[in-house]
């Protein structure tokens, strides 16, 4: 099915599966090689002889059979010129390969056997097999040439570290080319190709080339009477619009897809307009939100039995509803019935795509648990998933979504040792150059940027903004804003909080909304402007509960619970920490800095509201707010982050000194000291903030 392979490798082939074969083949050919043109026409008519007798050497409808007699027949239709042709081509084959061994004799002599040995190995471990199979100089034939593009077409969807590397492919592509300029297919892999590399020019010229080229030799045609001339023309137009939509053209793309739309309406082609009216929907939700369109088409493509169409209409309208705060259950309801489509029709790559879909519904949400059951659902299935390839069905986009969301959850609760295993897993899964590589690249930059913080390194964190940015530019300018928060450039910080926050609420991003209200307030609360601080916590709380994201809900209310203490009103701040539950989620399902943040706020409560209370309850109270910021400590050391940890440790060598324990109060003030010496505290008054 390949390219022809040098004959060294195929002895070797044949020598591991069958030894006695391998010389028998070596001395036939080397008597075809150096005899004359007469001995190759004697080996074929031997292989003639082999299917007469009672009993045959070879039946004629066997594998081999059929072989035989294909290739009796082709070498039948020959003309003489071609049969010398073919003749000059066996000897100089036999010859390539005859120099080749003499060089390694010559060598073998100045050489010791056993270094010669472990060279060869040493070889044949750098190159990969695939590279020598597919890799030729010559013109192949057409099944040769259509083995090659389906295998390659293949391990770019399935597994695109496998395939060839963009270069080398685009090479061997316009060695297809240069013997086959009309080779329809061939255009299209380059097109392929030319996306891996985002490259947007050659992407585009290699599409209009395929539908030309398809209309040119009539392929359509052949298989679908005279509707094949517009089929090309209207599928050529959608898959434009495609390719503009991917490269953020939408102008281009929505006059394409009109196009499109024109031509298939003529030609009365149903198909073609549910595929028109997806990607319209697609184009519209970058204007605003139209769940019409995406009902219309669901309901549509179940009537004229699309269920893969069917079912990522399904998926977006459950994105876009959970995006609108929809409850989960009903979300995970409508999900159940889009994955009873899949199971009916075995679309396995919807399967992946559902299941990772529900653990980022998850993950908004706030429920970590669920998400990493969905997760650890999704890497057992695709371990049983093979293709025809040989390759394991992993290097998908769900694939490379559900590792990050895995790598940021193992973060969150401290294990760094882990995450950057599943990154490094992620960076051999989906190279640099590789269509999902942007995926791992933003959650890494953010695992480091979050760790840098922890560790009081801003400037660490600041140089990692630049790469966020790049990725995706409204994480990059909140991260900004944290470090310039973290620096006390307060004015910069707000005004910078201020425009990102009227963007996210002109685009609809509601979490972002939410995250910067969050750290509005905080500002406020560094320059002692807490009463200013409650109208924006407030807000944050109502769209949180709207938009049933919990965890942020739980978060808000724990801000709202510091605010209150600040302000001197402990019993309300207690109230909100125990009659709204808020310390629960956070617990069970929160980041490991939040934890100790939840805990810290607790203890801070407690010795607010000792004050009031009897000299033996205020003992009690303030034991009980020493054992919750031990808790607090625990949690804050697991993520290294010292400025945290400097807080806590002030706080209990004060509560220490209220209850006579020297000890206890002269360790945590020795422990504060150090870390104080490390971490300045840039004339900030401690125990000023909630986080």
């Amino acid at each position: 099915q390949g390219p022809d392979m040098p004959l060294s490798r195929l002895r070797k082939a044949i020598e591991e599966s069958c030894p006695h074969l391998a010389s028998s083949v070596h001395i036939r050919l080397k008597l075809m090689a150096e005899g004359e043109l007469k001995d190759m026409e004697q080996f074929f008519d031997d292989l003639s002889d082999s299917f007469t007798g009672t009993e045959p050497e070879v039946h004629k409808t066997s594998v081999v059979g059929l072989f035989l007699r294909h290739m009796i027949l082709a070498y039948n239709k020959l003309s003489f010129s071609q049969v010398y042709k073919l003749y000059t081509a066996l000897q100089q084959y036999f010859q390539n390969d005859e120099e080749k061994n003499g060089i390694d004799e010559s060598d073998m002599e100045l050489t010791n056997t056993e270094e010669l040995e472990g060279k060869m190995e040493k070889e044949e471990l750098d190159v990969p097999l695939r590279e020598e199979e597919i890799s030729c100089s010559g013109p192949l034939s057409q099944k040769q040439a259509e083995y090659f593009l389906s295998q390659q077409a293949s391990l770019l969807k399935n597994d695109e570290t496998k395939a060839l590397i963009p270069a080398s492919l685009q090479k061997e592509l316009n060695n297809l080319l240069k013997f086959n300029p009309d080779f329809a297919e061939a255009h299209y892999l380059s097109y392929l190709n030319s996306l891996r590399v985002q490259d947007v020019f050659s992407s585009t010229h290699s599409l209009l080339h395929y539908f030309d080229r398809l209309i040119l030799t009539g392929a359509e045609s052949k298989s679908n009477g005279d509707e094949g001339y517009g089929r090309s023309l209207r599928y050529a137009a959608l898959n434009l619009a495609a390719l503009h939509c991917r490269f953020g053209h939408y102008q281009q793309a929505e006059l394409a897809l009109q196009e499109a739309i024109r031509i298939a309406q003529e030609s009365n082609d149903h198909v073609c307009l549910q595929h028109c009216l997806s990607w319209l929907y697609i184009l519209e939700q970058k204007i605003f939100d139209s769940c019409v369109l995406l009902e219309h088409s669901v309901n549509k493509s179940l009537h004229f039995g699309l269920p893969y169409l069917a079912s990522l209409g399904i998926q977006s309208l459950v994105q876009q509803r959970a995006f609108a705060g929809k409850a989960a259950n009903k979300l995970m309801d409508a999900l159940k019935d889009s994955d009873l489509l899949h199971w009916k029709h075995s679309l396995s790559e919807l399967i992946d795509i559902s299941i990772a879909q529900k653990t980022a519904i998850w993950r908004l949400y706030g429920r970590s648990t669920m998400a990493l059951q969905q997760a650890q659902t999704l890497l057992s299935m695709n371990s049983l998933e093979a293709v025809n390839v040989g390759v394991q069905q992993n290097n998908t986009e769900s694939f490379a979504v559900v590792l990050c969301h895995l790598a940021e959850l193992h973060a969150e609760q401290g294990y760094f040792a882990a995450a950057s295993e599943i990154l490094k897993h992620l960076k051999e899964r989906f190279p640099p150059n590789s269509q999902h590589a942007q995926l791992w690249m933003l959650f890494d930059q953010k695992i480091q940027f979050e760790r840098a913080m922890n560790d009081g390194r801003y400037h660490i964190a600041d140089s990692l903004v630049a790469g966020i940015t790049a990725l995706n530019s409204i994480e990059g300018v909140y991260r900004k804003a944290i470090v310039l928060k973290a620096q006390n450039q307060m004015s910069e910080a707000h005004k910078l909080l201020q425009k990102l926050l009227i963007h996210c609420q002109k685009i609809k991003n509601t979490e972002m909304v939410i995250s910067v209200l969050l750290s509005i307030a905080e500002l406020y609360w560094r320059s002692s402007c807490h009463t200013i601080a409650l109208p924006v916590l407030l807000q944050a709380l109502a769209l949180s509960r709207e938009y049933s994201l919990q965890y942020l809900a739980s978060e808000t209310v724990l801000n709202l619970a510091f605010s209150q203490v600040c302000l001197i009103c402990v019993f309300t701040g207690l109230k909100y920490l125990s009659f709204n539950m808020a310390i629960e989620p956070v617990l069970a399902h929160g980041a490991v800095l939040d934890k100790g943040c939840a805990m810290f706020l607790v203890a801070k409560c407690q010795v607010a509201s000792a004050a009031s209370y009897t000299p033996q309850k205020r003992i009690e109270a303030l034991e009980s707010a020493i054992l919750n910021l031990n808790e607090a400590k625990t949690y804050f050391a697991k993520v290294d982050c010292k400025e945290q940890l400097r807080d806590v440790l002030y706080f209990q060598a004060r509560l220490f000194h209220t209850l006579g324990k020297t000890q206890e109060r002269n360790k945590c003030a020795m422990l504060f000291r150090q870390l104080h010496q490390e971490l300045p505290a840039h004339g900030v008054p401690l125990i000023n903030a909630f986080k």
